[in-house]
């Protein structure tokens, strides 16, 4: 696997396939990393409810995919000013270093809250995004929420460059905010990216905050999704759907 070196850290990727390029945000909370498209830690054996977009989009496109700052193989510091805005310094890093202008993207879980980010600080980068299983605070998962920042605390902890009050404060500065964290409902009234979204539909990913992005956006949703029935439907969905927003390139 790759690894291109930011100011603080490195960043390990993969790329696969050729045309235009879409990048990939692994869900899995601050986890996020390129297994979790395929397999989930607390359900060891079992399958995801939705399909890995790697092996179906590489055909038509060139896919960048990667573990996010500490997350699997990827390491960085954790200063006073830890924030969204650290990752999203990264995310155009990675693309800055593989030559991209503009691309896709997809999203899963909290690569929702990423995707939108990117966009929000560099206007233009993303041609058309899918939004699936968004996460977000609702008016009853405050606890759940302060609990997946706990256990990603945990994991970090214990790394000797790590300083706990700073790690805490980043994660309390990062889930301080309502609806999906790192852009505001006011910011994703004003997206004119085309958008195709998976809704959430569980504590973590709650029917509202998908609800929220679907009228904010005047997203097109595809729903159902998830599960052995729906999930090899709605993958070819969302390659197709990028199709159809991939820009023509001019001879």
């Amino acid at each position: 696997m790759p690894v291109l070196s930011v100011n603080d850290g490195e960043i390990f990727y993969e790329e696969s396939g050729e045309g235009y390029p879409v990048l990939l945000f692994a869900p899995g909370f601050l986890g996020s990393r390129i297994e979790r498209w395929r397999t989930n830690p607390s359900r060891p054996g079992v399958d995801q409810d939705w399909r890995d977009p790697i092996p179906v989009f590489t055909p038509h496109f060139r896919v960048i995919s990667f573990d996010v700052r500490n997350a699997g193989s990827s390491r960085a510091s954790i200063g006073p000013d830890y924030s969204w805005s650290s990752y999203t310094a990264d995310h155009l890093a990675l693309l800055k270093h593989l030559g991209i202008a503009r691309c896709h993207v997809m999203g899963g879980c909290i690569g929702v809250s990423f995707a939108l980010a990117l966009e929000q600080a560099a206007p233009g980068t993303v041609s058309a995004q899918i939004l699936q299983n968004p996460i977000g605070l609702s008016d009853t998962n405050r606890a759940a929420v302060d609990g997946e920042v706990a256990h990603w605390e945990s994991t970090v902890a214990g790394r000797s460059d790590v300083d706990p009050a700073l790690l805490k404060a980043a994660g309390e500065r990062m889930f301080a905010t309502d609806f999906i964290f790192s852009v505001t409902r006011e910011y994703a009234a004003t997206s004119t990216v085309p958008t195709l979204l998976m809704p959430g539909d569980d504590t973590m990913h709650p029917v509202s905050v998908s609800a929220d992005i679907a009228r904010l956006t005047k997203a097109e949703v595809l729903a159902p999704w998830k599960g052995p029935k729906y999930r090899d439907a709605a993958i070819e969905r969302a390659r197709d759907f990028l199709l159809e927003h991939t820009p023509e390139v001019s001879s």
